[in-house]
């Protein structure tokens, strides 16, 4: 029989599980239970162990037993014991390893690119730490004891007043804070919207965009239509039984550029007519360079439009916060397909996004970035002039990445050779519908918000080498 006991923590410190098998005695099961624990590794070396009396009350063994079993091994070299440094196991005792096993050598790390110029992720160096912190201990300290508990569905009423206020002040959002429905981030609000059955396909969506989500959808079982893409964003006049159509129209994602006036109010009419449903993915609006801003398409029709955003691109794609906001007949389909409890967005990083809202450090980072970005930009149009003035940069009024327009034929290539050069991007064609008709456009997706600043120009040097030639 396997007796299992484990010590008082409160009494020594740290907790000991043993067990006392086999043959023999108490004394000779403890001494056997100690070295293999010793042996395995388990007890590392310079462990302190509990004080005997200790753990003879745990074990329900006399003293002496245990005090006999501590002096045989240190006598044997498995502990050390010293007056004021109780007893610890010996620092030479390392675990026993099998000869009859041959060690095996653990594969060499595949070295990783030097240079990231992938899209998608803000620098993540210049994360408002100080700002961030003062607004986690404020919402902390202030915060009331029923949000310790099981958290709204919906999300801290606190965060829900600060976007409704903040969307409506920078991004033109029309909306209230039980219309707003706090999510992990874009990918999570999909999920929720067709895996949880509020939405169904077929579902239009740009010829260009990232496959990321188009097999979120198809895990759902909604069908994909690809809509073409011109110099004005997407053909919204190809549009047809689909019950929903999602657009990127600040920052078409990846080839650049707004939604024209024009689409944006031809969507809408779609929209009203078909009973249909506008997804806006509101990735990087805050960012913008050359062109006045342009407020979000949900401003046109809240009733038409559920408007998604996120700080994955503002702050940190490691804060899992997003947003959607949702027509009024929506709110309950999707509080349902979450859940009765709050599973995945952290409550105290809501109330701290809050207050990074509300006490305009928000704001002060964005702007922050928005001109280190575009410091950014302008050095990679420089040096594209300088070393490829035959290569184009294109979409680089706004966000964070630029598309290169290569010669045609030379996009796999060049997606090699930056490789070779250690450096990490994508090729245009990743982003393509594989259903598209459009014609096929050779480019590079270069995202420059990626690097920190002392690794940027390096960057741009080795992207530089990697350029097909005119």
């Amino acid at each position: 029989m396997v007796d299992s006991w484990v010590n008082a923590a409160e009494r020594i410190g740290s907790d000991l599980h043993l067990e006392l098998t086999g043959p023999g005695g108490r004394r000779a099961a403890l001494i056997r239970a100690l070295r293999e624990a010793v042996r395995s590794g388990r007890l590392a070396p310079g462990t302190r162990l509990p004080p005997y009396r200790s753990l003879a009350a745990d074990l329900g063994v006399a003293r002496n037993t245990v005090a006999d079993a501590y002096a045989e091994l240190v006598a044997e070299g498995w502990l050390t014991a010293r007056q004021g440094s109780g007893t610890r196991v010996a620092e030479r005792a390392e675990p026993l390893r099998s000869a009859a096993r041959v060690p095996v050598k653990a594969p060499p790390r595949a070295r990783g690119p030097r240079h990231d110029l992938t899209q998608g992720t803000p620098d993540a160096s210049a994360f408002p730490r100080t700002a961030w912190l003062a607004s986690y201990r404020r919402a902390l300290q202030q915060a009331p004891n029923e949000v310790f508990g099981p958290g709204d569905p919906a999300g801290r009423l606190e965060l829900r007043e600060a976007l409704t206020e903040y969307l409506a002040r920078a991004r033109g959002v029309r909306t209230a804070p039980d219309r707003i429905v706090i999510c992990s981030g874009f990918a999570h609000a999909l999920r929720l919207l067709f895996g949880g059955g509020v939405l169904r396909g077929p579902l239009a969506v740009e010829a260009y965009g990232l496959g990321f989500h188009r097999e979120i959808l198809a895990a759902a079982g909604a069908r994909t239509v690809p809509l073409p893409l011109d110099e004005h964003g997407a053909r919204v006049d190809r549009l047809g039984r689909e019950r929903a159509v999602l657009l990127t129209p600040a920052h078409q994602f990846p080839t650049g550029g707004p939604l024209h006036p024009a689409r944006r109010a031809a969507v809408i009419d779609w929209a009203r007519t078909r009973g249909g449903l506008v997804l806006e993915d509101d990735y990087d609006g805050e960012f913008r360079y050359d062109r006045k801003p342009v407020g979000a398409v949900q401003g046109l029709d809240p009733e038409h439009v559920i408007h998604i955003g996120s700080v994955s691109k503002s702050l940190s794609p490691a804060v899992r916060l997003g947003w959607m906001v949702l027509p009024a007949r929506f709110v309950g389909a999707v509080l349902d397909a979450k859940g009765e409890r709050e599973a995945w967005a952290s409550v105290l990083d809501q109330l701290s996004l809050a207050d990074f809202i509300g006490s305009g450090a928000y704001d002060r980072h964005v702007r922050r970035m928005r001109q280190r970005y575009r410091g950014r930009r302008d050095r990679l149009v420089a040096a594209l002039a300088e070393h490829a003035p035959h290569v184009v940069a294109t979409g680089v009024a706004a966000g964070l990445h630029a598309v290169l327009r290569l010669p045609p034929g030379t996009e796999a290539s060049a997606v090699k050779a930056a490789a070779w050069q250690g450096v990490a991007l994508d090729g245009l064609a990743a982003f393509r519908h594989p259903e598209t008709d459009m014609p096929v456009d050779d480019g590079l997706v270069v995202g420059y918000a990626t690097p920190s600043e002392h690794a940027y120009g390096p960057a741009l040097e080795a992207l530089c080498g990697a350029l097909p030639p005119p």
